[in-house]
């Protein structure tokens, strides 16, 4: 029996999986290939004390700003936080926690955890408060620390497009976590840009296999920011 993975909209595509306290993956990249709709859904939805995962929180009033602007975070687990003024007013005042990993390290662990890998060891931290009060090891004469695999209740990723199976493809630097974060959660919603019949898409383009994704979503309308436009005169 065919299983309808398309919803009417954001709203719809996240009903019965919301809850307060989750851990939610958003993918993306500061502003590029975050999947905005859903973003917004979680905020109209109320809930709160949320774990979210994603490299870094947008700017204050786009992308996951929008959450910390009315408290609905209460952890995040990134890499970066610099765009972002609301997310280091409320972390300077103890209002926001903060899990800091190296970029690299955090896409591995959330590899890991889509891959069923629970722990992995790293020489990046070694030596430096990142280390603090996780496992180390030696090997061949190098020291090395564990890190833990991540995954999530939930994770909200942007696509291209998609077939009605789910089978993502995306486009450019949109790509960024989108990808591993499909992988290492419970459900996966995915918002997309155009959805096409299944076969429509070429084999050899398709990311994210359809069977890790169990929503998708195409919003009415899908607005791009950037988030700092450099320019030269022109001649």
């Amino acid at each position: 029996m065919a299983v309808n993975k398309v919803y009417p909209d954001a709203t719809a595509a996240l009903a019965g999986v919301l809850r307060d306290g989750m851990t939610i993956m958003s993918g993306g990249f500061g502003l590029c290939g975050i999947a905005t709709s859903l973003i917004e859904a979680i905020r109209d939805s109320g809930v709160k004390n949320l774990t979210v995962v994603s490299n870094n929180a947008g700017i204050d009033d786009a992308g996951l700003g929008i959450l910390l602007q009315t408290r609905q975070i209460r952890k995040m687990i990134s890499s970066y936080v610099g765009e972002n003024a609301t997310f280091a007013r409320q972390y300077l005042a103890g209002e926001l926690e903060i899990e800091f990993n190296p970029q690299g390290t955090l896409a591995e662990r959330i590899r890991a955890g889509g891959a069923g890998i629970p722990a992995f060891f790293t020489r990046t931290g070694v030596g430096t408060a990142i280390a603090e009060g996780k496992e180390e090891r030696e090997f061949d004469g190098v020291r090395y620390i564990m890190e833990r695999g991540l995954v999530a209740d939930l994770a909200i990723v942007h696509a291209w497009r998609a077939d009605t199976e789910g089978n993502l493809v995306y486009r450019m630097t949109a790509r960024n976590f989108n990808p591993i974060m499909a992988t290492a959660a419970k459900i996966t919603v995915a918002e997309v840009e155009e959805i096409v019949p299944v076969g429509t898409l070429d084999g050899d383009h398709i990311v994210t296999p359809g069977i890790f994704v169990n929503r998708i979503v195409r919003p009415a309308s899908i607005v791009k920011r950037i988030e700092q436009r450099t320019l030269r005169a022109r001649g």
